[in-house]
């Protein structure tokens, strides 16, 4: 239509017809939107465990063997013995202890006003015990006595304690192991060189 035909129809009134709007093309709802419909889902199979886990799972376990259930009651014995035995042993060690810790202050009452050590004894007297050598001083008089049996020297708490032979004796009664020294008379005087004079050791020596 040409501009003046269209000025000519506007003047009479007429308008224009309204163009139409393109129609936006609907897209399809996404999961998760509103308005949107579930997907519908895809039906899945039970998946089959592999017969080897249906086997373990149920199947009850082979029944045990009788030499197995033998064996296993050994072992089962065996760990009660043994468990049996570290505690026998146990109670034997603190029994022991509990006789030696009883014997060693029935020995210190023993000797207690008893030991005839001098301070200022001027003869020392060497003698093995406890596998290394030891020594007491005693005076002239005492050593004479000590080699011939008539005095004796005990150990407690790590010192050497001189006493009359009959406190010595009683000692060994008590406690034997703490007896350091006792001399038999009748024994030969090899058994114990060092009541030689002959192989006194010098004070001064270096163990």
């Amino acid at each position: 239509m040409s501009n003046s035909l269209r000025d000519q129809l506007l003047g009479l009134g007429y308008k224009p017809a309204a163009k139409a709007e393109p129609q936006a093309t609907p897209t399809p709802n996404r999961p998760g939107q509103a308005g949107s419909k579930p997907a519908h889902k895809t039906a899945q199979r039970p998946q089959h465990k592999p017969r080897e886990h249906v086997a373990k799972t149920g199947a009850s376990a082979a029944p045990r063997t009788r030499e197995e259930i033998d064996l296993a009651k050994a072992y089962a014995l065996r760990a009660i013995r043994e468990k049996d035995e570290r505690i026998a042993a146990e109670k034997l060690k603190q029994e022991n202890a509990r006789i030696k810790r009883e014997a060693k202050a029935k020995l210190s009452e023993l000797i207690k006003d008893k030991v005839l050590n001098v301070a200022d004894a001027e003869h020392v007297r060497h003698f093995e015990y406890g596998g290394k050598i030891r020594r007491v001083h005693v005076t002239a008089e005492q050593l004479r006595a000590l080699n011939a049996g008539e005095l004796g020297v005990v150990q407690i708490d790590g010192r050497y304690s001189l006493v009359s032979v009959e406190i010595a004796t009683m000692a060994r009664d008590i406690l034997a192991s703490h007896v350091a020294l006792l001399v038999d008379p009748n024994a030969p005087a090899a058994d114990d060189p060092y009541s030689d004079p002959q192989y006194r050791i010098p004070d001064d020596l270096v163990w």
